[in-house]
């Protein structure tokens, strides 16, 4: 270890919001840091970014940094933590490690998804350790809702980091494994620098409950329905999806799944064992056959998501499968916050037809895969570090962390947030830097900026609309023809039923006309005042100015 060697850890992603993790890990002197990536995960945009696939972080800091990185380790195959890394990997092009969960959905969403990279996964999992770079990196099993899940110990000449990744104490899951609070108390005893701790439900008192309360609460709802049942949950929960199963199976029913993205988790839990015991679920066309006391459906849906399966049984637009009055929906899922209107509509469209719905409100059908504040203390217990760096959430969350943990006694606990270079040691841990960092954004196929990937104007086209005008000129720079003037997005009449194009028409030529014939060589100029005249007329009459798009073309001969 050099005198100038340094340990830091930066999140780019994560930290100030709920989603699109991502933390990098820095050993060694400022200008020849080596660093460790874990986690690259996404987030989902919202209808304040119309056309937007995905939301993933911006790497640019890892471009100059890029020989320097050493390997990147995914602790789940949660969207939010590993849902990036098929776009941003091709830009890195380093080791990558992860559980065989993980690795069998990254292979799967690549064939789904068409990626060009095929990404070389190093099999890494609880107990296992590894060498990446300067750091030894040791897998440690917690559970979460999600199977394989891991916490990472991050061991340095400067001290041990604890990245507890997404975590909850769960004495009776329904899929293993429990969190190892052996090796955790190991840790302590061993001295732990510096713990990264999720904050998801840090603002929540008391303990999460089990998943065994759920599946018994799942269980009890399947039993007492007289119609059809169908369950949303999380796509990625494979412990839900075998609870209902067992569940159905124990009342004497059969189980449909529907949703791509459930089959596929389905279809990776038994390559690798974990479905065994599970029936094999019917398919589809067999569903109309099934009396609707002997059938469960396992369906996609529960964030109101409008080409998911839920969304088109409420708008009763499947081809096999449909729902009746005296049918039960159960949302076996948290609503996430700004999909409540979407789930609502789609629960009325329910409601509609008669079928009876279950929330979380209403029974125990969900719980959290997140640490609530008497399971964080316990984990403070056990691991005892120096310093506690909240992680995972929202500044409400990040917040109430900051305060049980001092309240606790950790005295060292910083203010971080993306972009932040924390120095973990030598000397007092404290921010010695910004990073660039971001959002960054997937549009079909292609990624880029706001700016790159046209968004800024997409977002004013979905707000004022488009005035595309085409005016040809003669060699003497008068009308050759009457203007062409197309609206999309606008009102059709103005508020005493006369035509808006109209309007806008005569807008152009009085733009025209009104420029002496000596003046109307400067085409630019003519663009210009075409553009100004039809965004004022437009104004004028509604109230909003629409973007304008003109072509000005003179014809010689």
């Amino acid at each position: 270890m050099a005198k100038q060697d340094e340990l830091v850890f930066l999140p780019l992603g994560g930290v100030g919001e709920i989603g699109m993790n991502l933390a990098l890990y820095g050993y060694g002197p400022a200008s020849q840091r080596q660093w460790i990536m874990v986690d690259c995960g996404v987030t989902f945009a919202g209808p304040d970014l119309p056309g937007v696939d995905l939301v993933l972080p911006d790497i640019r800091f890892l471009a100059k940094q890029r020989d320097r990185l050493k390997g990147i380790i995914i602790t789940h195959a949660h969207e939010d933590h590993y849902g990036a890394l098929n776009d941003l990997w091709p830009g890195l092009n380093v080791p990558v490690y992860a559980s065989p969960f993980t690795a069998g959905m990254l292979e799967a969403k690549r064939d789904y998804e068409g990626t060009r990279a095929e990404i070389p996964i190093t099999i890494f999992k609880a107990g296992d350790r590894i060498k990446v770079g300067p750091f030894e990196v040791e897998a440690v099993g917690v559970n979460h809702s999600i199977p394989e899940p891991m916490s990472l110990v991050i061991r340095t000449p400067l001290g041990n980091v604890v990245h507890t990744g997404d975590w909850k104490i769960d004495a009776e899951p329904s899929l293993g494994p429990l969190t190892d609070e052996a090796r955790f108390r190991a840790l302590g005893d061993e001295g732990v620098l510096a713990m990264m701790c999720d904050s998801t439900n840090a603002m929540r008192e008391g303990v999460s409950p089990s998943e065994q309360e759920v599946s018994e609460g799942l269980r009890k709802i399947i039993e007492a329905a007289e119609g059809r049942v169908a369950i949303t949950t999380f796509s990625s929960n494979v412990g839900r999806i075998r609870s209902i199963a067992h569940a159905a199976e124990a009342a004497g029913r059969e189980v449909l799944l529907l949703g791509s993205s459930l089959k596929r988790v389905a279809n990776v839990a038994r390559d690798i064992g974990i479905m065994e015991g599970v029936k094999p679920f019917i398919a589809e066309d067999e569903y109309g056959y099934i009396p609707r006391d002997k059938v469960v459906v396992i369906l996609t849906g529960s964030q109101g998501e409008p080409r998911a399966a839920l969304a088109k049984l409420s708008r009763d637009e499947m081809r096999h499968v449909a729902l009746a009055s005296g049918d039960t929906v159960v949302f076996s899922s948290r609503t996430i916050p700004g999909n409540e209107k979407a789930i609502l509509e789609i629960m009325n469209g329910l409601i509609e037809q008669g079928v009876k719905i279950v929330t979380d409100s209403q029974a125990l059908v969900h719980v959290s895969g997140h640490p609530r504040r008497n399971e964080l203390l316990k984990m403070y217990e056990w691991v005892r570090p120096e310093i506690l760096v909240p992680v995972h959430g929202e500044a409400a969350h990040l917040t109430a962390q900051t305060e049980l943990a001092l309240s606790a006694g950790i005295k060292t606990v910083p203010r971080v947030r993306n972009g932040d270079m924390l120095r973990l040691a030598p000397g007092p841990a404290e921010v010695i830097d910004e990073a660039p960092h971001g959002r960054i954004f997937k549009d079909g196929k292609l990624i880029g900026d706001l700016d790159e990937m046209g968004i800024s104007e997409r977002k004013k086209l979905a707000y004022v609309g488009h005035v595309s005008v085409n005016v040809l000129l003669d060699n003497r720079y008068d009308f050759l023809a009457d203007p062409d003037v197309e609206s999309y997005g606008l009102p059709e009449f103005d508020d005493e039923g006369e035509d808006m194009e109209d309007a806008l028409y005569d807008a152009v030529l009085g733009a025209i006309e009104s420029i002496p014939r000596a003046r109307r060589k400067d085409l630019d100029m003519l663009r210009e005042a075409v553009r100004r005249s039809v965004r004022a007329a437009a104004n004028a009459t509604w109230g909003k100015k629409p973007v304008v798009t003109v072509f000005v073309t003179r014809l010689q001969g």
